[in-house]
């Protein structure tokens, strides 16, 4: 008895009201996660329904003059992109993760650089280049006057372009793999009799494979989801098809049809993609630093760096190059109109970024105090939109906020009053798509922040009596500014660069610089749309520079 007391009198609490006073069981945080969850999954239902109900009419024409075209065109971006950002990007995540050369710490980080230029900037920057009228065809004809037309509007050329806007994906996840492995298991290699050659292929790739398929997995993803590289190539897929069975023969329903194949395609790439993640569980062989990497000697440490260098040559500096070239060509005549469709981003991407963190957080303080399975799966839902491509979304989002806005109305005017239609086609429902749509990026940033927080803070403070909202008004918010920002920085610059979404889904007259650039680049105005896109890229540098912080942590 003496020795309960003494803990007690210590301020040791019981088991059970320790339990009890750090989780949250109130039934609103539950309501809040559940609503976002609801939210969130709300589109992909939608379109799923047309896959089982789909009208015959519709689908039978998809199917006999649509699909068979998609697929093929789908399946050859996907032939093609795979081996290529393979090959770039485990190439390069093994020379800047396990090799030492010179220019390798530079290289590092720059070679990540291309995450800050948008798929659809790379299209016309490089088509550009290579048009008819473009640097290089007209170096050709200047020495072979009766050489023909290039036309790389065809899928190699949409291929290449999209392999290197998304190599980094592979090339980040090879290099974090190769980084982790030591040298003791090459050394090991070596001891048995292989060559550096057969020991990488041997050793150092099969330890690395789960984080390479990771990458690539989130590389046929992106592909699937790109809407704006393949549309400036003409170059049809379910992406282009959604938009033009919407805008082009107005038949919301053929979208929706067609939505629910290409959903059912990322449904399974994303649940590969967790699997992979899933199944990256290795130990590390011998402590990786810097004095362990594979100096390379002689001709090869040229190769190494020539290699990096063409890369980031290709990848970055000439698109970059290219674009403010063109910039100081235009600048002068369209200043005061970028200024309008600058501000109109801004603002979009303020509002968006500040409703989605402060989801965010909601969802991040009700999983940080209640980590059960319902709750897990609440999160997975809630954060399900950044693996949808914007054109599914937005079909997924208007065809519910169409049918909520007409009943609306046909409610009120069977009261009497005379009401206009006011969901559809507003900047709330557009905002609320940018929420669905990134959610997961600022979830990111605030749950790792959340996490960090020892859990005797929360408890200290109720007892104390600080709970529920003050706890996270008082406690929380503040200790989480760091994470929250780099939330709210991350969900902004996707934001600005969103085409799809903000394309389908925009009021009229709220252009923004991503929508001028596809505005001018359909009508071959590359230098017009220059200005908007190095905007962008310098804008998408942030996120960029605050990962490549982090990089050699």
């Amino acid at each position: 008895m003496h020795l309960k007391n003494t803990r007690n009198s210590v301020g040791i609490m019981p088991p059970l009201f320790r339990r009890n006073t750090f989780c949250l069981k109130s039934p609103a945080w539950f309501a809040i996660a559940g609503a976002l969850a609801t939210i969130s999954a709300t589109p992909l239902l939608v379109i799923m329904s047309y896959l089982f109900s789909p009208q015959q009419e519709i689908w039978s024409h998809l199917t006999e003059n649509v699909l068979g075209g998609l697929i093929l065109n789908t399946a050859v971006l996907l032939a093609c992109i795979v081996p290529l950002t393979a090959i770039a990007g485990v190439g390069l995540g093994w020379l800047t993760g396990a090799c030492d050369f010179p220019g390798r710490k530079f290289f590092s980080w720059a070679l990540v650089l291309p995450f800050a230029i948008p798929p659809y900037v790379f299209a016309f920057v490089y088509l550009g280049i290579f048009d008819f009228t473009g640097p290089v065809q007209t170096f050709i004809r200047s020495i072979f006057p009766f050489a023909g037309f290039i036309d790389i509007r065809n899928g190699a050329g949409v291929s290449t372009i999209l392999s290197l806007a998304f190599y980094p994906y592979v090339y980040l996840m090879s290099r974090s793999a190769f980084m982790t492995q030591g040298r003791t298991a090459l050394e090991a290699a070596r001891m048995l009799g292989h060559s550096p050659a057969k020991a990488f292929f041997k050793v150092a790739l099969p330890m690395a494979r789960p984080f390479i398929a990771a990458g690539l997995v989130l590389v046929c993803m992106e592909t699937l989801a790109d809407f704006g590289a393949v549309s400036i190539f003409n170059y049809d897929t379910f992406t282009t098809a959604i938009y033009k069975a919407w805008f082009g023969m107005f038949s919301l329903t053929s979208a929706a049809q067609l939505s629910s194949v290409l959903g059912i395609i990322i449904l399974v790439a994303l649940v590969t993609e967790q699997k992979m993640r899933s199944r990256m569980r290795f130990t590390e062989a011998g402590r990786p630093n810097s004095t362990e990497r594979l100096k390379l000697s002689g001709p090869w440490k040229w190769v190494a760096f020539s290699s990096c260098a063409l890369m980031f040559f290709l990848a970055f500096a000439l698109p970059f190059i290219k674009l403010i070239m063109w910039g100081f060509e235009s600048i002068e005549s369209d200043l005061s109109r970028y200024f309008t469709y600058g501000l109109n981003t801004l603002l979009l991407s303020l509002a968006g970024a500040a409703l989605t963190v402060a989801a965010a957080l909601a969802l991040a303080f009700v999983k940080r105090n209640d980590s059960g399975p319902l709750m897990n799966w609440a999160t997975r839902i809630a954060t399900l939109g950044y693996a949808l491509p914007g054109t599914v979304l937005a079909v997924g989002i208007f065809i519910p906020a169409a049918w909520l806005d007409n009943t609306v109305v046909g409610g009120l005017k069977g009261l009497g009053f005379n009401a206009a239609t006011f969901i559809q086609g507003s900047l709330g429902l557009m905002i609320a798509a940018y929420c669905i749509r990134f959610l997961a990026a600022g979830f990111g940033s605030v749950d790792s922040a959340i996490q960090r927080i020892t859990p005797s803070i929360g408890e200290a403070a109720r007892t104390l009596g600080v709970t529920g909202s003050a706890l996270l008004r008082c406690i929380y918010i503040p200790m989480l500014r760091k994470g929250l920002l780099t939330g709210a920085i991350l969900v902004l610059v996707d934001i600005m660069k969103e085409m799809p979404i903000t394309l389908m889904m925009r009021p009229f007259g709220w252009d923004t610089l991503a929508v001028k650039i596809y505005e001018y680049t359909s009508e071959g105005e590359w230098e017009l749309a220059a200005t908007p896109a190095v905007t962008l890229i310098l804008v998408g540098l942030i996120p960029v520079l605050l990962l490549t912080r982090q990089m050699d942590k």
